[in-house]
């Protein structure tokens, strides 16, 4: 079945899926919220920080990929594209709640480069141990362009280049992001739960 295929992260098939969307059709809709609905429930819980109000900005997402299909050009992967158009609808709604952009720097300081080490990342270590709760708070508690950086980085298994496309920053802006943001888990982890 050709539009399953479409659907499948594996065949790369998305000119299949900007055709469909082109053509407004339902069922390559319906295909793409079953593959994609639970990582951008998944994404826009860590963005906003919260569950309350994430399934009305998921609804009002798949409206607007409905809507503006039309823009998806089916030359790049569809999942950047797609966390891009929840990126701008989440915004909206912050900004209508008057709440944190999460187009703000960190803390006003210059984003420095510093090499990554060799030892794992807090995410890592939490699949290892199975205790992706306490990963889970301790994600809540940085920064939201940190906690976005990360999770479109080690959720959703996204290039550098594709999560400056979807937040609309420079790729040295994005990496230090997840440099700070990796930082910033792994002290927490160490201080609340020993290494």
């Amino acid at each position: 079945m050709a539009l399953a295929n479409a659907v499948n992260r594996d065949t790369g098939d998305t000119r299949e899926i900007a055709r469909g969307l082109r053509d407004r059709d339902v069922a390559v809709l319906q295909m793409l919220v079953e593959e994609y609905q639970d990582r951008l429930v998944r994404y826009l819980v860590y963005v906003l920080g919260r569950r309350d109000g994430v399934d009305d900005l998921v609804q009002e997402t798949w409206l607007r990929v409905m809507e503006r299909g039309k823009s998806y050009d089916g030359r790049s992967r569809f999942e950047p594209w797609l966390f891009t158009v929840a990126r701008h609808i989440a915004i909206d709604f912050l900004r209508r709640r008057r709440e944190v952009s999460l187009d703000a720097e960190e803390d006003g300081r210059p984003l420095v480069m510093v090499p990554a080490s060799q030892e794992l990342s807090p995410f890592a270590l939490a699949a290892r141990t199975e205790d992706a709760e306490r990963l889970a708070g301790a994600l809540q508690e940085l920064a939201a362009v940190q906690r976005e950086a990360l999770v479109l980085r080690f959720m959703e298994d996204m290039s550098l280049q594709e999560i400056a496309a979807v937040v609309g920053a420079p790729v040295p802006t994005v990496s230090a992001r997840i440099y700070r943001g990796l930082a910033a888990l792994r002290s927490q982890m160490e201080e609340k739960h020993g290494s």
